[in-house]
């Protein structure tokens, strides 16, 4: 180092001595690890311990580990209250605090150690705007508990209130299910939104095998955090980054995997958002053109009855990407932070299980889980989990009962308003109307628990949890709250849904609209103040993932 240089960094290099570096550790590249380690957040309360390992690789591999932390939001914790509202909302808070710390601290790279819904793809967004060395290491999956002699997972808590609202189950079985669905650390159990975007990590290329599937508890989660921090090193030394990553092609092999896996609708949100950082514009259009030729392989719960940790023994994500390729859907040259592309990391890949993973051969189905409709109750588009939705509810006629919130819709299914053939539609709970675009576990699983979830629909611009099935059509767009569509469905109106053909249609004349849209006024906003009201002024509609502008 040059005597001016030396010169210009006496003093940060002072403050680094305060920490308890040593001139060694200065001298090596300084590793920020971020960290969304907590209390609350049953998948986030081990990620010291992963932490702890990462920082063990980078040293290991001569970098100088540093630890920063990030926010993260439990979504079963926010579920059915006021605090869904800042779920979706952290993913920026923890994009723009991750943006902050890194440049005002001039990390040389990155390992991010996430977990749970938002914190995922937040920090995703983090890594493509930054574009320096980045890695991504999870905190890994809970196992799945189990209810008599069955596996079960978080879902089947929500649909075992339904269950018992509707006499079906009695309080002590209500209670065991509280008592022994969620028996680990780790982000719940099945194909939810944590582990969709855990598992679509690995696929876009920014997390080592086994990112998404090796369960939270297993000792093998604490090797792969250390090969993470050591990995990070090689990413640094070949100046591999995010970009050269998580290019075009990358995102259309996680779409391709998504439907393959039958992920979250949330995907459809956060893949969107992490291209958009990227400086790609990823069009929903192309989901359905994707989903038209990719076979569903995996039914996870809560589709089915298998787990994320199933998953981990038949073979992982990588075993379903090598299935995939025989049918050339995946662009397999592209390089990852193995350093190595697609095709070299999943060569030696191998289904261990065809009932967990299908063959290419035999799918649960020739199309994808994941569908996007539209038609003029959803001009720009809807989502719905296609692969959860059972076969009778794929083309579904019915009235509408319309509700302005969430907690409106769950007092009318549970004092037994809604009846077979009914689609309920809730609104005013997208990005903008919510604010913050609630899931809507809740109201699903009572529809489930009892009985309704092959003859009543529901609709809505809000979104689903994962943990959803069932004919459940959410991300509509426009939003109620500009003046979309679904903010002129009156009670009564028929509304037919065509899943299959990706089309869902309000059954009421052009004319008629036009006059209710004229006698239409914008609501006042439900939050005035605060983080929230700022983000309803500058979150663009679900179909664009909720990107801010």
């Amino acid at each position: 180092m040059n005597s001016d240089a030396v010169t210009r960094t006496t003093p940060h290099r002072a403050l680094l001595h305060a920490l308890g570096l040593t001139n060694e550790e200065i001298e090596r590249p300084l590793i920020g690890i971020v960290s969304s380690k907590n209390d609350i957040v049953p998948g986030h309360m081990n990620l010291d311990k992963i932490v702890d390992a990462v920082k063990i690789g980078v040293a290991m591999a001569g970098g100088t580990p540093l630890v920063f932390p990030t926010i993260a939001v439990c979504d079963g914790l926010a579920m059915g209250h006021q605090g869904m509202k800042y779920s979706l909302v952290t993913r920026e808070l923890i994009a723009d605090s991750t943006e902050a710390m890194t440049l005002a601290h001039a990390f040389d790279a990155l390992v991010m150690v996430p977990n749970c819904d938002k914190n995922v793809p937040g920090l995703l967004m983090a890594a493509a705007r930054l574009n320096i060395p980045t890695i991504f290491v999870s905190g890994g999956p809970m196992l799945a508990g189990k209810v008599d002699g069955q596996k079960t997972s978080f879902s089947s808590v929500s649909e075992a209130v339904g269950e018992y609202g509707a006499g079906k189950i009695t309080k002590e079985k209500l209670l065991e299910f509280e008592n022994k669905a969620c028996p680990t650390c780790g982000s719940c159990s099945g194909m939810y939104t944590a582990n969709s975007m855990n598992c679509l990590t690995e696929v876009l290329g920014m997390g080592l095998q086994g990112n998404g599937t090796v369960p939270a508890v297993y000792s093998e989660r604490i090797q792969l955090a250390k090969r993470a921090g050591m990995q990070i090193m090689e990413l640094l030394k070949k100046n591999i980054c995010p970009r050269d990553i998580m290019t075009e092609d990358a995102f259309h092999n996680a779409l391709t995997i998504d439907m393959a896996l039958g992920c979250s609708t949330n995907s459809m949100l956060h893949l969107p958002a992490i291209a958009h950082e990227c400086g790609i514009e990823l069009n929903l259009d192309i989901a359905n053109e994707i989903s038209n030729k990719t076979p569903n392989l995996c039914h996870l719960a809560p589709v089915g009855h298998t787990y994320i940790e199933d998953l981990n023994e038949a073979g992982g994500v990588y075993s379903v990407m090598k299935e995939i390729s025989k049918l050339g859907l995946l662009k397999t040259d592209l390089i990852t932070c193995t350093g190595k592309t697609v095709a070299e990391n999943i060569a030696g890949s191998v289904n261990k299980n065809s009932e967990v993973i299908r063959p290419v051969e035999n799918p649960y189905s020739k199309t994808g889980g994941i569908a996007v409709l539209k038609g003029n109750l959803a001009p720009d588009s809807c989502v719905v989990k296609r692969s959860a939705v059972a076969p009778k509810m794929l083309k579904h006629e019915g009235p509408a009962k319309v509700f302005d919130c969430e907690e409106d819709a769950i007092a009318a299914i549970n004092s037994d308003k809604i009846v077979p053939g009914d689609v309920v539609v809730i609104r005013y709970e997208g990005p903008k109307g919510g604010p913050g675009m609630r899931e809507m576990l809740n109201p699903t699983s009572a529809i489930i628990g009892r009985g309704l979830g092959e003859s009543v629909a529901l609709i809505t611009d809000g979104r689903f949890s994962g943990a959803t099935r069932g004919a459940a059509i959410g991300h509509v767009s426009p939003e109620a709250a500009v003046g979309g569509t679904i903010a002129l469905v009156k009670d009564g109106d028929l509304i037919q849904i065509d899943i299959m053909e990706n089309r869902i249609h309000l059954a009421v004349s052009a004319e008629e609209l036009e006059k209710r849209r004229a006698e239409w006024k914008p609501r006042k906003p439900r939050i005035t103040t605060g983080y929230l009201s700022r983000y309803a002024a500058l979150v663009t509609s679900g179909n664009r993932g909720a990107i801010l502008e």
